[in-house]
């Protein structure tokens, strides 16, 4: 028996240190069935009173409910062994004790009387305990709060509001933020503003504090015409509460303010993103509490998606099967406005339970206040999401309109559109049409790599060839097989080249059809010349042919040849030719932009590249070549983001991640895209966000420390960026622990030295200066990456020299030799200005003014006047700090001079010059020069 206990004991230690979730929750259930195995129910009443935590924040009520119930009844039956408190850290019974409450209230299934039941034993409990009744107040005042009992609850707020605090009161955090909600609620919106602003500037939190008290004032915020608060108060919100199914109502509360706030395709992605939570808690799957908040909000979001046009927007994930209790059965996928209209029928439905359970009609009060937001709304654009383009509005009516439509998509090569439109063009009755579309459907599923259904396909075409008088063609392809469609096998090559070499008596269309087959494998060979030849031979017989179609193919062939080359020149002048045509078919249009495009961000051309891209989506979206539409924005993004125009870039990425999250695309590069590019746009709290969302799926895909690394690094960079200092060391610590896997030693480095910045910004300097210890040991085995190398170094020595530690100087000298070594001239002055630092530290005057003045000649001879004129002022200072004011003028007029552009830097040199100069008994000069610093 000993090993069993042993083996528990080991448990409930592993326990107490495991964070809530799926791997705390394993264990729990483990120390259950072992105590049980055991038969020793002392036992079994630790493992059940972390069980009944751990149900609760697991959002596992059944769970919850039993296992408080058991641990109850054996405490009232023997409270000595069973102990109220078990002193572990954890909340003892009678805290327990509120969550039944508030669990009963969260359902219908459970009468009004078992919730007064509950409420009066928790009463009885309390007082026979001896406890404070603020937890009791707390647990009623919410009970009628949530029945819409508002006068009762407005009276219980007063009486709580007096009452003593106690052990077994809500924490700070939640206090507030649970009246602040009350005061949303009762319309007094600056009550709540000011509670929760309190809450934040006290530091209060909790398990789901800030993120649910911020929630319930974005309203507030709104109505206030506080709209960057508000959207502040959003992303901080949802960004803490999004991966946690029991913060449902956070998530639901937010949801609303993207509809609100004209972002209605944020209010999609979110509703999409955590619709699945509905039916989280299996207790009650089609009538709980938090479902009702989630209903009426999602009915508002997708009323709102209606309301703006995108009513037809099919609503992923919505089709599961598990939320058939609350949608019910539907073929197909939801539409926005299909699933608005079954959510408010659902909600009105659970909301009527709830009053009929309560006997009042509290929570129609509430869906009633909810529908009347659609008269709301605000402008506080946020642009992480985008709809997807259109579908184009000139959707083909017959067959004949349909093989236009799969003609051009092939012309521009969107592989997969086409044959999702050649089925409905097969329909034509005219076989040349026939043959073309056939033609097409064979070379794509070669170009798929699905040679054997594109063989089978091969009779029908030449059937059609022989009903359009082809014959001649129908014979060369029954002889040839696949080798005209793009098969690339040594036997093909062979018979082309035979087939090519007896050619003379072929009609033209023939020969230019075998000669395009051809080149096109001595493109994919890269054998350009050779396919630049044939691309000739094959132009003058489509042209001799009189097919402009295929002499536009062969030519963007032919220019794909040139590129293949590397000859950038000739190809843009082809481009620029070809693009000149009034004749050119849309499809081959948009595929010679797009060539163009790729060249002109090859050529640095970065914003003429992007306007071709920008056209290129236009196009492809007239044709509704969806896909293709994705890679399109994809591109124009790119080369917004290579202008510099992260604002124009953004929006792009932006279409390009819901296409790619649409279909099968890689959602997760597209919006590591977004989001580096929002952060460069200064939209850090939103770059967090979906950094944060990144790296959570590259988590689950596993994907290489390495990259992995990269984002929880660009993630730390967007919190520091957005405020988040706490969270940022967190996930520069992160980075530097996934860098270290990789075994990227110069990336790891550089995450410890910006988690170090942070550290010591705030003051914890022994833990800053661990960290940079670390770093430039892990930099060393880095030597060639010398950016890193010297940036490490030269913080370990800034922090040194910031404690007048002699070490600074040894590594203030190996950053400046590799400076020097690498001809970095501005490295080289900004450590001669750290040299300066760390000798005024250490009282080492003349030697700490010449290097600062040192290094204030090498910014102005770089043309950096302002970081010279701050290495002046730093110099000036140590002059008038150690009574040399005289000696210290000058240099302040210096620093002044070099101040002219940097209207700060000016204004506190001025000031202190002029302090200087009173100091000296120069009462004249000093007024003239403070009057700088008010210009």
């Amino acid at each position: 028996m000993a090993r069993p206990k042993k083996r528990f004991q080991q448990l409930i230690e592993e326990i107490d240190r495991t964070p809530w979730g799926p791997a705390e929750q394993a264990l729990v259930s483990e120390a259950v069935a072992l105590a049980i195995e055991i038969g020793d129910e002392r036992l079994e009443y630790e493992a059940r009173m972390r069980q009944t935590a751990s149900a609760n924040m697991g959002g596992a009520t059944d769970v919850m409910l039993n296992s408080f119930a058991w641990c109850l009844a054996h405490h009232e039956a023997d409270p000595q062994r069973f102990p109220a408190d078990l002193d572990n850290g954890g909340a003892d019974l009678m805290w327990q004790f509120k969550w039944m409450a508030s669990s009963l209230r969260s359902s219908p299934a459970f009468s009004q009387e078992q919730i007064a039941a509950v409420l009066d034993d928790m009463e009885k409990h309390y007082r026979a305990g001896g406890l404070g009744v603020s937890g009791v107040l707390t647990a009623r005042f919410e009970d009628a709060w949530d029945a819409g009992r508002m006068d009762e609850a407005e009276a219980l707020r007063v009486q709580l509001e007096a009452t003593p605090r106690d052990d077994h009161s809500h924490c700070d955090a939640c206090g507030r933020s649970q009246i602040a909600g009350f005061f949303a609620d009762t319309d007094r919106d600056a009550e709540a503003i000011v509670l929760v602003e309190e809450m934040i500037e006290g530091g209060f939190s909790c398990g789901e504090e800030p993120e649910h008290a911020l929630s319930r004032v974005l309203l507030p915020f709104l109505r206030a015409g506080r709209f960057d608060e508000a959207k502040t108060a959003h992303l901080r919100s949802y960004r803490l509460a999004k991966d946690n199914p029991d913060n449902l109502r956070i998530v639901a509360n937010n949801i609303v303010f993207t509809a609100l706030t004209g972002n209605e395709a944020r209010a999609l992605a979110l509703v999409e993103k955590h619709i699945a939570w509905l039916a989280h808690d299996g207790l009650n799957v089609d009538a709980h509490f938090a479902a009702l908040a989630a209903l009426a909000a999602l009915a508002v979001a997708l009323d709102r998606v209606t309301a703006v046009g995108h009513g037809d927007t099919p609503v992923r994930g919505a089709e599961s099967p598990a939320l058939v209790p609350f949608f019910g059965e539907h073929d197909g996928r939801w539409s926005a406005a299909a699933l608005a209209a079954s959510a408010w029928s659902a909600a009105d439905r659970i909301a009527a339970a709830f009053d009929e359970r309560d006997g009042t009609d509290g929570h129609a009060r509430s869906l009633a206040r909810m529908r009347a937001l659609a008269g709301e709304q605000y402008d506080v654009p946020i642009r992480s999401d985008a709809f997807a383009a259109p579908t184009p509005s000139n959707t083909p009516a017959d067959a004949d309109g349909w093989f236009e439509r799969a003609m051009q998509l092939a012309q521009f090569g969107a592989e997969h559109e086409t044959l999702d439109a050649l089925p409905r063009a097969l329909e034509v009755e005219d076989p040349c049409k026939r043959a073309q579309l056939l033609s097409m459907r064979i070379g794509i599923l070669i170009a798929l790599e699905r040679a054997d259904e594109a063989l089978e396909l091969l009779p029908q075409r030449v059937a059609a060839l022989r009903a359009a008088g082809r014959d001649e063609q129908a014979d060369l392809e029954e002889r040839l097989g696949l080798a005209t469609f793009g098969i690339d096998t040594p036997e093909a090559t062979a018979d082309l080249e035979d087939a090519i070499a007896d050619a003379a008596s072929l009609p033209a269309w023939s020969r230019g059809d075998l000669a395009i087959s051809r080149a096109a494998l001595h493109l994919r060979a890269r054998e350009a010349d050779a396919a630049l030849d044939l691309a000739e031979l094959a132009a003058r017989s489509f042209a001799e042919a009189d097919d402009t179609r295929l002499a536009n193919t062969t030519t963007l062939l032919a220019i794909s040849a040139v590129l293949s080359k590397g000859d950038m020149e000739a190809a843009t002048a082809l481009l620029d030719r070809f693009l000149a045509q009034d004749d050119l078919s849309t499809g081959h249009r948009a595929q010679a932009l797009q060539t163009r495009a790729r060249v002109r961000g090859c050529s640095d051309a970065y914003a003429e590249g992007a306007v071709d891209a920008d056209e290129v989506c236009r196009l492809l979206a007239e044709l509704g070549a969806t896909r293709a539409l994705g890679d399109a924005h994809l591109l124009a993004g790119a080369l917004w983001e290579d202008a510099d125009e992260a604002e124009k870039a953004v929006s792009r990425y932006r279409v390009a991640a819901r296409i790619a999250g649409e279909g099968d695309g890689d959602s997760t590069g597209v919006d590591f895209r977004l989001a580096r590019t929002m952060l460069r746009a200064g939209d850090a709290e939103e770059a967090a966000e979906l950094f944060g969302d990144v790296l959570q799926r590259e988590e689950e895909a596993e994907v290489p420390a390495g990259s992995r690394a990269m984002t929880a690094s660009m993630l730390a960079r967007s919190l520091s960026a957005a405020g988040e200092f706490g969270q940022a060391v967190g996930a520069h610590g992160y980075a530097s622990e996934l860098f270290g896997q990789a075994e990227e030693h110069a990336d790891q480095a550089m995450s410890m030295t910006e988690q170090a910045k942070i550290l010591a910004r705030f003051d914890e300097h022994d833990d800053a200066m661990g960290l940079l210890e670390s770093a430039a040991d892990i930099v060393r085995r880095a030597p060639d990456a010398v950016g890193a190398v010297t940036e490490v170094l030269h913080s370990l020595g800034q922090a040194y020299g910031g404690r007048g530690d002699e070490r600074a100087f040894a590594l203030f000298d190996e950053v400046a030799a590799l400076a020097q070594q690498h001809e970095a001239e501005w490295l080289l002055a900004d450590v001669t200005d750290s040299r300066g630092r760390a000798f005024a530290e250490l009282g080492r005057i003349d030697e700490a003014v010449a290097a600062a003045l040192t290094a204030a000649d090498g910014f102005a001879a770089l043309g950096d006047l302002g970081s010279a004129g701050g290495s002046e002022l730093f110099a000036g200072r140590v002059l008038a700090a150690n009574d040399r004011s005289a000696d210290a003028v000058p240099v302040y007029r210096s620093a002044i001079d070099h101040a002219a552009g940097h209207p700060p830097l000016l204004q506190v040199a001025a000031l202190e010059l002029g302090n200087v100069l009173e100091s000296l008994g120069r009462h004249g000069e000093a007024a003239e020069v403070r009057t700088l610093a008010q210009s």
